[in-house]
């Protein structure tokens, strides 16, 4: 191939027998080809290094492996016309988005084939608009190829999908809640909206309009093919015209996990104002008009609506002579913080600028130094500490307590398990007292413990005023301190919380029958001594008051599953809710009012344990589950998506998921994250993430550790 050179013009790589060598040699020294298909990619991350200045089509259909993009791997293609990767396993819209935009020539994208049919044969279209009819439901043996018109198949396709599902797929639209956006979506002067169907997946193509817009998208439906009346029972996406029955069905054929995210064809459109052709649909000037639209309801472009990227030099240059007219796009909602006038503009100014060039943050597993090297932890629970920006506190599944520097990665004060505590799933700091800290584990043992006279290493040993034990609290799954380091509460699988003097050691009172359900997280305010909310899996949320006697909550707010966690933003001003699969909301804490539900699409699983914390005081909320390895940041004021981070282990099998994370208190936009993986023997880790720091290569390792059924309990 090498030797052909220029006379190359099309490779296609089908064997799965080419190994990894083969294929990093191409990548890295590059063809001379125009065409490129490979279904022999074997690795995680795209990343061509190589010369391909001549070619113009790339096919990545059906590399199972590849879920992401290097930084630059599209900086040596600057004639790439057209890419398809159907059924790969990319599922990032924001660094996808940052990988194509090196593309300067790119106008036809796929991450899935649409395919539409009648009763037949099976009609595929292309961006051209052409279209045969002949095909055979019988065939389907692959995608065609960007740019053909018609392709047989060799896979059998449901039949029985409604032209509705796909359409609705098409424009985003969310499966549980309907509001008048979705009119705003497709309504336009020219094109009437496409109205939402019945009970029986039916769609009302009566309206003139209707019949225009979907003739742009599907070419083969005449505009001499006359519709039946609206009081004429149809059958699901059917037309009878002329006396002959012409059944459509559209539906999508090998997608990508992208796919599936909200809005995703939006924000695609866009983010890449030169595609001419999405997933073999064309796109016009209506269709970016209403997918810019749509971005700017869901996406947030820019950390505190900055509309427009700016150079960190121009703004530490206008900060150093006091210019607050630092260029602002224009919106209709002025800036949360009026440019020039807060003392956190400059900052803020600082952070859009640095993640508007960081779209791989910087992703880091914490490696421990300091301690044996045989020494595996297999942490389940973390804290920051609230005074000291270096220090972090974690528990193990083994009982064990560790405070470590992560900054430097080493370790500070070790705590055996020494068999009296088992998986550790509630930890709190104390703030007056820096150096103590509160530790309960799922066998209900509660213990304080004193940093400062606790070695480093593991002797098994330490004096009596490193410690104090607490009556036990049975299945205890959580624990807090109050705002004064006073008292603190637990709770555990079950319908009670129990409170406990700090400085005699003793349990003063077990308020009973606080939820019918049991009460997963307890949380005191961050600033009241006697206000604390409590999260319970019969769907509510309760704020209590310690003046009052806790027997009637002073407010409940109700989701719609099981509550996983609550807790309260620094000014104690939300609170923020976290129930089973997505469902997030924020309620005021003056009164338990719905002040925002966070859209974030749920996975349909009924173990999907969310957990949702703030980040930069109350800007932003990073939340997380334990089905998925994303980690979603959205603004805690107007429930807008900022940025989706994707964990992913090194080596393939390794697929991680959120089992906890927190915002950094002391640094914006970080966090970090425990991750665990599924495949068995697996360990957790604690990765730290910076969104304004750039890397494409920090991930977390696949050495493991088993995940335990605990995972579920706790924050």
């Amino acid at each position: 191939m090498r030797a052909i050179k220029q006379k190359l013009r099309v490779v296609e790589l089908q064997d799965a027998s080419f190994t990894k060598d083969f294929i990093r040699d191409i990548s890295e020294r590059g063809l001379a080809c125009q065409v490129l298909t490979s279904r022999s990619w074997r690795f995680r991350k795209l990343g061509l290094v190589g010369e391909f200045r001549h070619m113009h089509t790339l096919n990545l259909d059906f590399s199972s492996s590849l879920t992401s993009f290097e930084e630059d791997c599209f900086n040596c293609m600057p004639n790439l016309m057209s890419l398809s990767m159907c059924e790969t396993m990319v599922a990032n819209l924001w660094s996808t988005v940052a990988a194509l935009s090196k593309l300067p020539s790119l106008v036809e994208l796929r991450f899935q084939y649409w395919q539409y049919c009648n009763d037949t044969g099976t009609s595929f279209t292309s961006s051209s608009g052409k279209s045969d009819g002949t095909a055979d439901f019988s065939l389907l043996d692959r995608v065609p190829f960007i740019g053909e018109s018609c392709y047989d198949t060799r896979e059998l396709t449901d039949l029985d999908i409604s032209v509705e599902d796909p359409l609705r797929n098409f424009y985003s639209f969310d499966e549980e809640v309907m509001s008048h956006d979705v009119q705003s979506m497709v309504e336009d002067s020219s094109d009437s909206m496409v109205e939402d169907s019945s009970d029986d997946s039916e769609i009302d193509l009566t309206n003139h309009h209707h019949r225009n817009w979907l003739l742009d998208v599907f070419p083969r439906w005449s505009l001499q093919m006359p519709l039946q009346s609206e009081n004429e029972e149809s059958s699901r996406g059917s037309f009878t015209g002329n006396g002959i029955d012409v059944s459509m069905k559209y539906m999508s054929c090998h997608a990508s996990p992208i796919c599936k995210e909200k809005h995703y064809r939006e924000f695609m459109i866009a983010s890449l104002p030169n595609l001419k052709s999405l997933d073999n649909l064309p796109i016009r000037n209506i269709d970016k008009e209403r997918a810019t639209g749509i971005f700017y309801q869901y996406f947030e472009y820019l950390p505190y609506r900055w509309k427009s990227k700016e150079s960190v030099l121009s703004i530490l240059h206008k900060r150093e002579i006091k210019s607050g007219r630092i260029k602002v796009q224009s919106s209709k909602r002025s800036p949360s913080h009026p440019h020039g006038t807060s003392q956190h503009f400059y900052t803020r100014s600082l952070s859009a600028a640095k993640l508007g060039s960081s779209t791989w943050p910087f992703l880091h597993p914490l490696s421990l130094s300091g301690f044996e090297s045989d020494k595996g932890f297999r942490p389940r629970q973390f804290e920051y500490h609230p005074s000291d920006s270096s220090l972090m506190v974690f528990g193990t599944l083994d009982g064990e307590v560790v405070v470590i520097n992560h900054e430097s990665e080493r370790i500070v004060s070790y705590i055996p398990s020494l068999g009296a505590m088992n998986s550790v799933l509630g930890l709190c700091w104390l703030k007056k007292y820096p150096s103590k800290l509160i530790a309960g584990s799922d066998n209900g043992t509660l213990k304080l413990y004193d940093i400062n006279h606790i070695p480093r290493q593991i002797t098994g040993l330490y004096g009596n005023s490193a410690c104090v034990t607490f009556d036990e609290f049975d299945s205890l799954t959580s624990v807090h301190v109050n705002s004064t380091d006073e008292l603190f509460l637990a709770s555990g699988y079950s319908r009670n919380v129990a409170l406990y003097d700090i400085n005699s050691g003793k349990r003063l009172q077990v308020f009973t029958d606080m939820h019918h359900g049991h009460i997963n997280v307890v949380k005191f305010a961050n600033h009241s001594p006697s206000i604390f909310a409590t999260s319970s899996f019969d769907q509510d949320v309760k704020m209590w008051d310690l003046r009052q006697k806790p027997v009637n909550p002073c407010f409940t707010a109700s989701s719609s599953r099981g509550n996983v966690m609550v807790c309260f933003s620094p000014d104690d001003q939300y609170i923020l809710a976290s129930a089973v699969d997505n469902e997030v909301r924020q309620f005021m804490a003056v009164d338990g009012r719905l002040h925002l539900v966070f859209d974030i699409a749920p996975t349909k699983s009924c173990q999907n344990y969310t957990r949702s914390y703030y980040m930069n005081g109350r800007d932003y909320i990073i939340s997380g589950s334990c089905d998925e390895h994303i980690v979603r940041i959205c603004c805690a004021q107007t429930g807008r998506r900022l940025r989706d981070i994707s964990l992913e282990g090194k080596s393939l099998g390794s697929s991680m998921f959120v089992q906890s994370l927190r915002g950094d208190p002391f640094r914006d936009f970080n966090m970090s994250v425990l991750a665990a993986y599924v495949r068995p023997g697996s360990k957790s880790e604690i990765v730290k993430i910076n969104l304004l720091a750039s890397s494409d290569h920090a991930k977390g390792d696949s050495d493991a550790h088993p995940v335990c059924p605990s995972h579920i309990m706790g924050a």
